[in-house]
């Protein structure tokens, strides 16, 4: 067995070429168990203007899903860096984003009984005000193999950082003292026009 690539600070990484076996495995049976049982018998049974047709659409359709799974899976790429995870995905249409670690507030480890036996995780990482308005995570690192390892590099990260609401709460911080020094300033012209 090979060895698992170490997952670098400011260096892009890409997710294990299992989960390119994972998505064709779930290829294998979108095709035994969704389209094989009603083609089948319409491609020996139906008469040929029924099934031609038929497999003039369909079976285009199975090859290109099977070519798209590869192309999907090199366009996925993560990487951390000291203040941030971002991400990027997407063969026709990009997409790409950015999650600063300190609106991180949960990652799950999600794993079913295929990606368990690939070795395989997702990490699911929901943020501040993100979790409770949708039921996805925010961000999904798919394909990783050394998942608990990298959801403590993360958290680690998170705890050093401090929570936006706090950095909010401390920038108004200036504005306290501000407020301070006019009050001193005034007492200080009152008590001149006093003498």
């Amino acid at each position: 067995m090979g060895e698992r690539p170490e997952i670098r600070v400011g260096e892009e990484f890409k997710p294990s070429p299992k989960l390119m076996k994972l998505y064709f495995i779930y290829y294998l049976l979108a095709i035994i168990f969704g389209f094989l049982p009603w083609y089948a018998p319409i491609a020996l049974f139906a008469p040929p203007i029924v099934s031609i047709p038929l497999s003039i659409v369909f079976i285009p359709i199975i090859v290109f899903a099977g070519a798209w799974i590869p192309k999907y899976y090199s366009s996925i790429a993560y990487k951390l860096t000291e203040h941030e995870i971002t991400w990027r995905r997407g063969v026709w249409f990009k997409y790409t984003g950015i999650v600063p670690y300190n609106r991180i507030t949960n990652i799950d480890i999600v794993q079913g009984p295929i990606s368990r036996m690939l070795g395989i995780a997702s990490l699911k990482i929901q943020t501040a005000g993100y979790s409770a308005a949708k039921a996805r995570a925010e961000l999904r690192l798919d394909g990783i193999e050394r998942f608990e390892e990298l959801r403590d590099l993360i958290m680690g990260f998170v705890k050093r950082r401090r929570p936006a609401a706090v950095e909010v709460f401390e920038e108004e911080e200036p504005t306290q003292k501000i407020l301070e020094e006019l009050v001193k300033i005034r007492k200080l012209l009152e008590e001149y026009v006093r003498r």
